[in-house]
C-alpha cells in the first residue's frame, strides 16, 4: 500500500483557504512533501492557477453542479474518495459551520483522529503533527498528537496570515469522482443581512467587557470608536450571560486582527485573548492591575474606564479640531 504523503488544505470559504495555505506551506516544507489544495465547486476550474501562486504545489479539482447548494454529502464523498485514492498525511479543513460537520464525518469514514479548532500546528522531531487547541471553555490549552493517519485538524478564520502572491508553477489535476446524492433538499436560500463592515475586517476595535456596568454605557465606547474610525466589540459574557449582543470577540466567536485593539474593562480570559491576540497594537484599560489582559497589552492604563474613556475621547476631539 502507498505510504501517506502530502499536506492538504480544503475550505469552501476562499479567504480561510488562503490562510490555511500559509500554514500548510510551512508544514509541507518541514515534511519535505507537497502541498495540495482540494478545490470543489461548480465552474471553478479557473481558480486553480491562482492557488498555485499562493503556495500550492498541486490543485485537485472536482467540478460538478452538485456542489452549487453547498450540501454536505457531495463534499463528503469527494473528500473521502480523494483521500482514499491519494493518501494525504495531513488534512487541514476550514472550521466553518459546514467545515466542522464535514471534518467530523470525514474522519469517521477514514477511521482517523480529528483535532478541532487548532490555533497552533507544528511538526515534531518524529515528523508527527502536533496540534494545540483551547479546552474547558477557554480555561485550558491541550496539545495533542495523532495515532493514525491522515492527521486531520480544523482551523478557524483569522488563525493564520494569508500568504503573498508569488510567481511559481504547479500542477492542476482534474478528478472525476462519484458524488453522493444529498439527503436533504434546499427549499430556499436567503442572503443574510450584514453590517457594512464586519468586525473581522475592522482596522480599529474598541471592545468592552464586564467592567461596562450597563448596556447603555457602551455609548462611550461607540463615541471613542467613531472618532478613531473603528468598530465596537465585546466579550462572550456580555453576549451569552447578559444577552446584550448576538456576537462577540473570542475563540468561540469572532477572531480579529486589527491594527489597534482597545480593551475597556475587559479582564482577558484565555478564550477572549485567543480571539484578538494577533492585533498589532493592544491598549488595555482596567482598574484591576492583575487583569490577565495586561500580559498581552502593548500599552496599559490601570484606572476606571468611566474616567479614562470619556477623557480620552475628549482629548482626541480637541486634537482633531486643532
Amino acid at each position: 500500500m502507498n505510504e501517506f504523503k502530502s499536506v492538504w488544505v480544503f475550505s469552501e470559504n476562499r479567504d480561510l483557504m488562503l490562510e490555511m495555505l500559509c500554514k500548510g506551506r510551512e508544514l509541507a516544507d518541514k515534511l519535505q512533501t507537497e502541498l495540495a489544495v482540494i478545490l470543489l465547486g461548480c465552474k471553478i476550474k479557473d481558480q486553480a492557477e491562482i492557488l498555485i501562486k499562493y503556495g500550492a504545489d498541486k490543485v485537485y479539482v472536482v467540478d460538478d453542479p452538485k456542489f452549487e447548494k453547498l450540501q454536505t454529502e457531495p463534499y463528503l464523498s469527494a473528500l473521502t474518495n480523494l483521500a482514499t485514492r491519494y493518501r494525504p498525511e495531513i488534512i487541514l479543513i476550514g472550521s466553518t459551520k459546514r467545515g466542522k460537520e464535514l471534518a467530523a464525518r470525514l474522519t469517521t469514514r477514514l477511521e482517523t483522529g480529528l483535532v478541532s479548532d487548532a490555533f497552533k500546528l507544528e511538526i515534531d522531531e518524529n515528523k508527527r503533527l502536533i496540534a494545540t487547541r483551547i479546552v474547558y471553555s477557554g480555561n485550558g490549552v491541550a496539545t495533542e498528537t495523532y495515532q493514525t493517519k491522515p492527521q486531520v485538524a480544523t482551523v478557524q478564520p483569522r488563525t493564520f496570515e494569508k500568504p503573498k502572491l508569488m510567481e511559481r508553477k504547479g500542477q492542476v489535476v482534474e478528478v472525476n469522482v462519484t458524488l453522493e446524492e444529498p439527503k436533504t433538499e434546499v427549499i430556499e436560500i436567503k442572503p443574510v443581512e450584514v453590517k457594512k463592515v464586519r468586525i473581522e475586517d475592522a482596522r480599529i476595535i474598541v471592545s468592552g467587557g464586564r467592567g461596562v456596568e450597563k448596556k447603555e454605557d457602551f455609548k462611550m465606547l461607540e463615541d471613542l470608536a467613531t472618532l478613531l474610525g473603528g468598530y465596537v466589540g465585546n466579550t462572550r459574557p456580555l453576549a451569552e450571560d447578559r444577552k446584550w449582543f448576538s456576537e462577540w470577540v473570542g475563540l468561540s466567536g469572532k477572531k480579529v486582527k486589527p491594527d489597534l485593539y482597545v480593551a475597556c474593562g475587559l479582564s482577558g480570559v484565555i478564550q477572549h485573548i485567543a480571539g484578538m491576540r494577533d492585533s498589532k497594537v493592544i491598549v488595555a484599560i482596567n482598574k484591576d492591575q492583575e487583569a490577565p489582559i495586561f500580559q498581552v497589552a502593548d500599552y496599559i492604563v490601570v484606572d476606571d474606564i468611566y474616567q479614562i474613556v470619556p477623557a480620552l475621547t475628549e482629548a482626541l476631539r480637541k486634537m482633531l479640531k486643532s
